[in-house]
């Protein structure tokens, strides 16, 4: 029981019930014996590296399988391999072509191109298991394991499967097949056979057999077959392969070398390894990561708000942005550094600085990753997102506009994601005065505001506050809030405080200028309300004159 609780602390793969024996458990010892030491093998280089993404199109594509799909594309890339995508749809009743043209735009969005699979094709299709089954591979195989003895036809009925699995569940035993027909008589088979009796195939488990893998990620794994699985189904009734038969025979026969996925598949692991052997087939490394979590540190679920690849494009997060995060949910290559490019990241990856801990999902550190990519933009390439997004959010008339590039600069250095920019852009154009005056904040600045506001609207009357549309206006705007400093004797807080609330109407906001300049191109540019400075001043004017006047001591 210790070695149990031990090996499940760890994460390996041996279920209650399911200890090694002989050599076995000696392995199992010298895991508990080196505990605290470092038990991840090294990954090393794989030259040629073929790896392989698998999804089932049964919905979005999520931020799990995303993370898969990108570890294993980075592999393949600085392996100089090739990089597969093999469709799993034989869930008929959930899988829809729908479901799966949404997971390649995901995954084209991310950048994660595949060299092999349903659109860009190759010499190992057809890419989709639907279409694999129709070409009887499956059965082929299942009949090769039932010609060299490693599999066997099982006549038992859903019912009397139903009565042997209650009778060990009710004896306290571990409800696996229990072997009826694995060493039946030929002639029974046979008469069952002519009679055209329904049966499935089961794989003929050897007895006292362990099965080991070296895990890229989680060191070594093992499992004494017979206690874990028991004579386990390879094809049904009518012949229909089951998950793990599929999946194997697929491995091989794409000659994918290295599968990396999702820890829950680890108890897979066992039956396809069998499978493998008893056709002849090399084993692919296995490399098994770990859930990624909630904040909560349950398992990533729709109740922690957004958690597929389409959510977080929707909501303006950069694919590059998305990859480096992702990348990080797992791995680091020893150094404090952050932020990533693909490029660096292709580079940098290995398998063995990949951690067997789950991964936090922590949705601050993603905004700020995608803050620092969204800054490192060429402003061209940041102005047309934001543009873009302005456009389609009906706050500006065009995504290329004076107006939009305006924007766009305005609010560089205060967004985290694309789409924080129309809120920023919006607040930019009113002039909440009214509303700020009224707050606890604007009334400390009561005595400064009267000064720097009547200095300000005589500025605007005489027509000697700079425009906002000039060219030279950065330098200009510059020049005059430094003469209104020295006119009203202010400098600091005292001047620029006062002013941003009589210019903007807020307390606080992107650069004062910069909302100046966007609002001179609002007229041409804007598709949503916005008040021009006309206005405002005349506003500002009228709050002036309703300001209590103070009482000299």
């Amino acid at each position: 029981m210790w070695m149990v609780t031990l090996l499940s602390t760890l994460g390996y793969g041996v279920a209650r019930g399911a200890l090694p024996r002989g050599p076995a458990a000696a392995a199992v010892r010298g895991l508990a014996r080196g505990r605290g030491s470092r038990m991840c093998a090294a990954a090393g280089s794989e030259p040629g590296a073929r790896t392989r993404f698998a999804p089932s199109p049964t919905g979005s594509l999520h931020v799990g399988g995303a993370r898969t799909a990108l570890y294993s594309w980075l592999w393949a890339r600085q392996n100089g391999g090739q990089f597969l995508l093999r469709v799993e749809d034989t869930d008929t009743a959930r899988s829809t072509r729908e479901s799966e043209d949404e997971v390649l735009a995901d995954l084209a969005w991310l950048g994660l191109v595949h060299d092999e699979g349903p659109t860009a094709g190759g010499p190992h299709g057809p890419y989709r298991q639907s279409e694999r089954m129709q070409g009887g591979l499956y059965q082929e195989l299942a009949q090769k394991l039932l010609d060299s003895g490693a599999a066997y036809r099982c006549f038992c009925t859903p019912e009397e499967l139903d009565a042997k699995r209650a009778a060990a569940e009710a004896a306290g035993e571990n409800p696996q097949y229990d072997g009826t027909w694995r060493d039946a008589d030929p002639a029974e088979v046979q008469r069952r056979l002519d009679a055209g009796e329904p049966y499935t195939v089961r794989f003929r488990v050897p007895d006292g057999k362990v099965v080991g893998i070296e895990d890229a990620v989680r060191g070594r794994v093992e499992w004494d077959v017979q206690a874990t699985v028991g004579d386990f189904i390879l094809l049904r009734s009518g012949g229909m392969p089951v998950y793990n038969f599929c999946v194997a025979v697929d491995d091989a026969d794409m000659k994918v070398s290295t599968v990396i996925r999702a820890e829950e598949h680890l108890t897979n692991t066992v039956r396809q390894v069998l499978i493998l052997e008893a056709l002849g087939f090399p084993l692919p490394r296995f490399a098994h990561l770990s859930l990624v979590l909630g904040e909560d540190r349950s398992k990533l679920s729709k109740r922690h708000g957004a958690t597929s690849v389409n959510q977080f494009r929707q909501q303006g997060y950069l694919p590059q942005a998305m990859l480096n995060y992702l990348c990080l949910l797992g791995w680091n290559d020893s150094t404090d550094q952050e932020i990533y490019s693909v490029d660096e990241l292709a580079a940098a990856f290995s398998l063995d600085r990949v951690t067997k801990s789950p991964a936090v999902f922590d949705l601050k550190k993603l905004n700020w990753i995608n803050g620092q990519h969204l800054r490192a933009l060429a402003e061209e390439e940041r102005a047309a997102l934001v543009g873009r997004h302005l456009a389609e959010a009906g706050v500006a008339m065009a995504a290329d506009s004076p107006f939009s590039l305006s924007a766009s600069r305005m609010v560089a250095e205060k967004i985290e994601l694309v789409n924080d920019a129309s809120p920023l852009v919006r607040d930019a154009l009113a002039y909440p005065l009214a509303d700020s005056l009224a707050s606890s904040g604007a009334q400390k600045l009561a005595d400064e505001l009267r000064r720097v506001g009547g200095a300000l609207v005589a500025a605007h009357r005489e027509g000697v506050l700079p425009d906002g549309a000039s060219p030279d206006f950065e330098a200009e705007w510059k020049s005059a809030v430094k003469s209104f400093g020295k006119e009203l004797g202010l400098k600091g807080k005292s001047l620029f405080m006062p002013l941003r609330l009589a210019v903007t109407g807020r307390m606080a906001g992107p650069d004062v200028g910069a909302q100046l300049q966007l609002l001179a191109l609002a007229p041409d540019g804007a598709k949503c309300e916005s008040v021009p400075l006309d206005a405002r001043m005349a506003q500002l004017e009228a709050a002036l004159a309703d300001m209590p006047v103070p009482v000299e001591a």
